[in-house]
C-alpha cells in the first residue's frame, strides 16, 4: 500500500487555484512516495513528447521563483505569446493576399478616363495665344532644337535664338544638311556660317563664345529647306498682340492638355502668323534668305503653351521644309555674341568721354609717328565674295600693298596697291603670290610684278578700296561726323574703345587702344555684314611707285568740210 504525505510550505498569503488531478498541482507542494515500488523514471522515455507532458512542463514552470526556472511565460512553443504571434502572422499573410487580389482585379478592369473632346478656344486662351510673340519679346531668349524634314533630308539645328536683336545662333546638322553643316549666325536678314564638312551629323550646342575664324557670308539656294526654318524662328516674336489670333478670329481650336517640368501646357491648334509682306519691309541685302511671305497655313500647326503664354514646342509643316518640330527651353538663355562679320558683342553706344576724345583727335599724328603697319583683311563683300588678304600699309608714305584671296577662288590672288598715283590690282596664280591657302594667304612679294601686269582702277569704287582708302586717311585727317562709344573690347592682347564715327552711308569704327593706337578698323559694307583691318606697328619694306602704263593720245576725227583756204 502506497502512502503519499503532502506537506504544505510556509504559508504564502497566495491563494492557489483548485485543480482536481495531481499533475497540476503548483510545484509547492512537495510529494513524497514512501512505498516499496519506485517511481517511474521519466529520463528513459523516448519519442516525441505527449501534450500532457507539455502542459505538466508548462504548468512546472509557472513560477520560475519557486521552481528555479528563469524562462516563466517567455513565449515557448506552446505560450500564449508564440500562439498570439502566429495569430498576427496569420492575420496579416490574409491581408497581403487579399490587397493583392483586389490590385490585380482593379487593374485588369482599370480604363482610362476619355479624353477632353477638341473645341474652340476660351476667351483667356484665346488671349494667350495671340501674346505669345510679345511673350517671346518680352523673354528676349530662348534655347531651341529644331528637327525638318524626314529621312535623308532631315535637318537638325541645335542652340538659341535671341528674339530681341532678332540674332540666331545654330549648329546645323542632320543627313539633309549639305553645305550648310557646321555652325550658323543670323542677324536680320545677313546669314554668315563656319561650314565644317567632317563634323558628326548629330548636332550639339555650339560654344557660347564663338571660334573668330572661317566665317563667311552665305546665301541660301532657291528652295533650300533651312530658309523658311530660320524664317519661322524670327517671326515668332513681336512688340504687340496679332488680333487675328483672338478666339474668335483666328479659327483655332483647344485640343488637349500636356505637362512640362515647368507646368501644365495647354495643345492649341492654330494657323502660324502671317509674316510681313516683302514690300513693307526693307530688300535684303545680297546674300540675304529671302522675305517672301510664309504660304498659307495647312491647319496642322499646333502651339504647346504653359499659363503665362510661354511657348514650349510647335509642330508645323512649311513649304520646301516638310514636318518641322521646333522645342524650345524656356530656362537656357544666355546672352548670345554676334561673330565679328556681324558686328561683334552688343555694347552700350555713349558719348566719348574728354581722354577718349583726344586719343581720337591725336591718332593721325600718333599714326604717323608709328610709320606703319602689317595688315590682315578679313571682308565679307557678298556671298561670292568672302576675301581674305595680309600686306602692308604706310601712314609715311602713304602707300597699302597686300595679297587677297577670294575663299571661293582658292588658287588665285589678286595684288592690291594703293599709292597717292592711284589704286592698281593685278590677278595671279597663287603660288606666284607666295602661296599660303585662301582662309590665311601670305604678304605679297616684293619687288611687285611689271607694270602690264597691273589694271587701274578708280578709288573707292568698292567697299575693299573704300576700307584701305580709309585706313590710310587715318594718318591724315581727324575723323568726320559726330562719334560714339560702342563698347570696350579686346584686339591683340590688349584693351581698346570702338569708337563709331563718319557718315551714316559709310560707318567705321576704330579700335583705339589706351596708348592711341589704332588695332583695327571696321568697315560696314553694302551686303550689311563688317569688314576689318587688323593692324600691327611694325617696319615696312619700301616698294616703287605703281607704274602706270602710258595712255595711248586721243586722234581727232576727221572733219568733212574743207579747211579754211583749201580750194
Amino acid at each position: 500500500m502506497r502512502t503519499r504525505v503532502v506537506a504544505l510550505e510556509a504559508q504564502t498569503g497566495r491563494r492557489e487555484r483548485p485543480c482536481s488531478s495531481p499533475r497540476c498541482l503548483p510545484a509547492r507542494f512537495i510529494s513524497v512516495d514512501t512505498s516499496a515500488t519506485p517511481a517511474p523514471d521519466t529520463t528513459a522515455r523516448t519519442g516525441p513528447p505527449r501534450p500532457h507532458d507539455i502542459d505538466e512542463a508548462t504548468d512546472a514552470g509557472g513560477d520560475g521563483a519557486d521552481s528555479g526556472d528563469s524562462g516563466g511565460d517567455g513565449g515557448g512553443p506552446g505560450s500564449s505569446a508564440g500562439r498570439r504571434r502566429r495569430t498576427v502572422l496569420l492575420l496579416l499573410g490574409l491581408t497581403a493576399v487579399t490587397s493583392a487580389t483586389a490590385l490585380v482585379l482593379g487593374l485588369l478592369s482599370w480604363a482610362p478616363d476619355p479624353p477632353e473632346p477638341a473645341r474652340p478656344l476660351t476667351v483667356a486662351e484665346g488671349e494667350r495665344l495671340a501674346a505669345v510673340r510679345v511673350t517671346n519679346l518680352r523673354d528676349l531668349r530662348a534655347g531651341v532644337r529644331v528637327t525638318a524634314g524626314t529621312g535623308a533630308t532631315r535637318l537638325e539645328l541645335v542652340g538659341w535664338v535671341d528674339w530681341s536683336r532678332s540674332l540666331l545662333y545654330l549648329d546645323v546638322g542632320g543627313p539633309g544638311a549639305g553645305a550648310e553643316r557646321g555652325l550658323l549666325q543670323r542677324s536680320g536678314p545677313v546669314l554668315v556660317i563656319r561650314p565644317d564638312p567632317a563634323a558628326v551629323p548629330t548636332p550639339a550646342a555650339p560654344p557660347l563664345v564663338p571660334p573668330a575664324d572661317r566665317w563667311r557670308l552665305h546665301r541660301l539656294a532657291a528652295g533650300a529647306r533651312l530658309a523658311p526654318v530660320l524664317d519661322l524662328l524670327l517671326d515668332l516674336a513681336a512688340d504687340r498682340p496679332d488680333p487675328t489670333r483672338t478666339a474668335t478670329a483666328s479659327g483655332a481650336r483647344w485640343i488637349s492638355r500636356d505637362s512640362v517640368p515647368a507646368g501644365p501646357l495647354d495643345v492649341i491648334q492654330a494657323p502660324l502668323p502671317a509674316r510681313t509682306a516683302p514690300a513693307a519691309s526693307p530688300a535684303p541685302a545680297d546674300g540675304a534668305p529671302g522675305n517672301a511671305a510664309t504660304a498659307p497655313p495647312d491647319g496642322q500647326t499646333r502651339y504647346w503653351l504653359d499659363q503665362d503664354a510661354r511657348l514650349h514646342k510647335l509642330v508645323t509643316r512649311l513649304p520646301d521644309a516638310g514636318p518641322v518640330t521646333m522645342i524650345f527651353n524656356r530656362a537656357d538663355r544666355p546672352t548670345l555674341q554676334p561673330v565679328d562679320a556681324l558686328g561683334g558683342r552688343p555694347g552700350l553706344p555713349r558719348a566719348l568721354t574728354d581722354a577718349e576724345q583726344r586719343r581720337l583727335d591725336r591718332l593721325p599724328a600718333r599714326l604717323r609717328a608709328q610709320g606703319g603697319a602689317t595688315v590682315a583683311l578679313t571682308a565679307p563683300m557678298g556671298t561670292a565674295t568672302n576675301l581674305r588678304g595680309a600686306g602692308w600699309l604706310s601712314w609715311t608714305a602713304r602707300t597699302a600693298y597686300l595679297s587677297i584671296a577670294d575663299l571661293g577662288v582658292p588658287d588665285r590672288r589678286t595684288l592690291l596697291r594703293r599709292d597717292t598715283a592711284g589704286l592698281a590690282r593685278a590677278d595671279v596664280p597663287a603660288a606666284s603670290a607666295g602661296g599660303g591657302s585662301a582662309e590665311a594667304p601670305v604678304r605679297p612679294p616684293l619687288p611687285p610684278a611689271a607694270a602690264g601686269a597691273w589694271r587701274v582702277s578708280r578709288p573707292g569704287a568698292d567697299d575693299l578700296s573704300l576700307l584701305v582708302d580709309a585706313a590710310l586717311s587715318a594718318g591724315t585727317v581727324g575723323h568726320r561726323g559726330a562719334a560714339v562709344r560702342i563698347r570696350e573690347d579686346v584686339a591683340a592682347g590688349r584693351t581698346v574703345d570702338v569708337i563709331e564715327s563718319g557718315p551714316a552711308d559709310a560707318r567705321l569704327r576704330y579700335w583705339i587702344d589706351r596708348d592711341g593706337s589704332l588695332r583695327r578698323l571696321e568697315l560696314r559694307t553694302d551686303a550689311g555684314a563688317w569688314a576689318h583691318l587688323d593692324l600691327d606697328p611694325a617696319v615696312v619694306p619700301r616698294w616703287a611707285t605703281t607704274p602706270r602704263p602710258a595712255a595711248p593720245r586721243p586722234t581727232a576725227p576727221r572733219s568733212s568740210a574743207p579747211r579754211p583756204g583749201a580750194r
